[in-house]
């Protein structure tokens, strides 16, 4: 049976990036296989790549040897046969826990070497589920588009070949009367939830699905 390592890295575990993340998760199970959701908040502390070098020596080559909330997940990701990672925008970028994560993931496969310059052998597919309050049509222009394309060519040269998916705009909150953010319509916001979000989830869930 196929073994999928679903991680949210929301610090939200209800929410958008959880929910598509927990559909995809869903569909990948209903294709025959065991998913495993991870909810990298809810980890023990953890931290990004330090530099050691370690993972490029011999006695340790290709593996982080960093002892925290990720040691687990990393060695759950060796012997899955698919990856499924959720997270939202923050300030133009993916989460700090997704950051961690991506840095340690990625760097231990890197080599330095020409002849080499990847050395992990397993490698899965990805899917990348990224949210955002940001429209899908700004993401152009706001430089989403080139940051998930970036994410997406080193993730495939180092973990295996991945798929985007997107969804923009999102509904941040149940209750914007708390707020004064008057930027946003909260009718408008909650209406494109209404209509979009189930789109999203049968989205998510066709993906996971496809992996098997």
């Amino acid at each position: 049976m196929k073994y999928v390592v679903v991680i949210n890295a929301s610090p939200r575990t209800n929410w958008n990036t959880a929910q598509l993340v927990e559909a995809a998760a869903k569909g990948a199970q209903e294709a025959g296989a065991t998913a495993e959701i991870i909810h990298l908040y809810k980890l023990a502390p953890f931290r990004g790549c330090i530099s050691c070098f370690r993972c490029k020596l011999p006695e340790t080559f290709g593996k982080c040897v960093l002892k925290d909330g990720l040691t687990e997940v990393l060695d759950k990701i060796r012997k899955a046969d698919a990856l499924i990672l959720g997270s939202p925008n923050y300030l133009g970028n993916l989460s700090a826990g997704f950051r961690a994560l991506y840095e340690r993931l990625v760097f231990q496969s890197l080599t330095y070497n020409k002849e080499r310059p990847n050395c992990n052998e397993h490698m899965i597919p990805v899917l990348l589920i990224h949210t955002s309050n940001c429209d899908e049509s700004f993401y152009d222009k706001v430089g989403y588009t080139t940051l998930l394309e970036n994410y997406k060519r080193m993730l495939e040269r180092h973990v295996g070949p991945t798929k985007i998916m997107i969804y923009g705009n999102t509904l941040q909150v149940d209750d914007y009367s708390k707020y004064d953010w008057t930027i946003f319509d909260p009718n408008e916001k909650k209406a494109r939830h209404e209509e979009v979000f189930p789109i999203k989830l049968k989205e998510a869930y066709e993906l996971g699905a496809g992996f098997i």
